[in-house]
């Protein structure tokens, strides 16, 4: 009997998240294409433009979380690979707010179906080591999105190419991440190893830690997503490159999820969490009032805060929450997209009438509110690990 080959299949799965996190760092330089000084597109239009790219990843980890115990993991990864083929050629099509519409609706389709596949293929494959594997994992979309940043930035402003040039290099991990899944043998759920049955997974979505966990990744992801996402107009009147800033920031997140093995060694996933928001709510307040250099070491703070968000939030979930499977951690991550996708005309809008400023004031509320949750869940899971004692 062929057996699962765990390194192969990891390695493919980074790929894949390389492809995810490429299209959020390529979309934020198209910020100015299809912009007022482009295209013509208001910001505020550009938001509406961009949001599919985040409710299409939260319809597609809905419906692919409960199909991956269903259809098993390797066929929502092949919907995932043709999702992603097709939404990046029609993104080289686009000319227009429906256009563009249509394109990001499929991208972000294919990129909840890899988180969807993916993250309970990572469970299932270490049980012993979630929260650090997922962290691991995680690395890649940070990591993805410095690749993305400076690709665009060398493409479009140094080279002078087109944009298309720039959408086209998602070909390459897209091709690789396929060839390496074909013919792989895919291991089950975690759920389905349990033998956990979908009557109980369902009702363990409606246990209040974990509906307390959902609210929680409506904030976390829009403090990290929506303000790197919008990275172009925030500050461009702070620093001449944003998109070197984007990829500065994605850096220290890369570098501080190879390190999550130790940093959830020294404190716990819910410690991690409420430092996260307090570092979060340090940074994107900092950028409020800095410009030149010192956006940088305001970016740094932030990043450092955003860092153990996305994957922390979702090893909780495997760790703490298992019997909510693969379902669980999917409406973890469509939650999380869903969020951006409110947030991001929201910012639009306030950076159309007010100014980039006004709107990072806005989105600093979000960690502060995280701060007070966060500080209410490590009183409670200290309280929870004493009476299991």
């Amino acid at each position: 009997m062929e057996s699962i080959n765990k390194n192969k299949l990891f390695l493919a799965s980074c790929l894949a998240l390389i492809t995810t996190a490429m299209t959020f760092a390529i979309r934020a330089r198209l910020e100015t294409v299809f912009g007022p000084e482009g295209i013509g597109l208001t910001l505020e239009q550009l938001g509406y433009a961009f949001a599919p790219a985040f409710f299409g990843f939260t319809i597609a980890m809905i419906i692919g979380g409960p199909l991956v115990d269903l259809l098993g993991i390797k066929k929502i990864t092949w919907i995932a690979f043709f999702t992603h083929i097709i939404g990046i050629v029609w993104t080289l099509m686009a000319d227009s707010m429906t256009s563009l519409f249509i394109a990001t609706l499929f991208v972000g389709i294919g990129n909840g179906m890899v988180e969807a596949a993916l993250n309970p293929l990572v469970a299932s494959m270490f049980p012993e080591n979630k929260t650090k594997m997922l962290n691991r994992f995680h690395v890649w979309f940070p990591g993805g999105i410095v690749i993305g940043s400076l690709l665009g930035w060398l493409i479009m402003d140094i080279m002078g190419l087109s944009w298309q040039v720039m959408v086209g290099t998602l070909f390459i991990p897209l091709i690789i991440y396929g060839m390496m899944f074909f013919g792989q043998k895919f291991p089950v759920t975690e759920r389905v190893q349990l033998g956990i049955s979908n009557k109980k997974m369902f009702k363990s979505v409606l246990n209040p830690l974990f509906l307390f966990m959902v609210l929680c990744m409506f904030l976390t992801a829009a403090s990290e997503l929506g303000t790197t996402q919008r990275i172009e107009s925030l500050l461009k009147t702070s620093v001449s490159a944003p998109l070197l800033v984007l990829a500065f920031i994605n850096g220290i997140m890369a570098l501080g999820r190879l390190s999550a093995g130790q940093v959830v060694h020294k404190l716990s996933p819910s410690g991690m969490l409420l430092y996260s928001a307090i570092f979060t709510f340090i940074g994107l307040w900092m950028l409020t009032i800095t410009s030149g250099g010192m956006t940088f070491v305001a970016a740094a703070i932030f990043a450092v805060g955003v860092t153990f968000f996305w994957p922390t939030m979702l090893g909780f979930v495997a760790e703490y929450l298992p019997e909510t499977g693969a379902l669980g951690l999917s409406v973890m991550g469509g939650a999380g997209m869903f969020s951006v996708s409110i947030v991001l005309p929201v910012m639009g809008r306030l950076m159309d009438d007010a100014n980039a400023a006004e709107a990072l004031r806005t989105m600093s509320i979000l960690p502060a509110i995280l701060i007070v949750a966060f500080l209410g869940l490590n009183i409670y899971m200290k309280k929870r690990k004493t009476e299991q004692l």
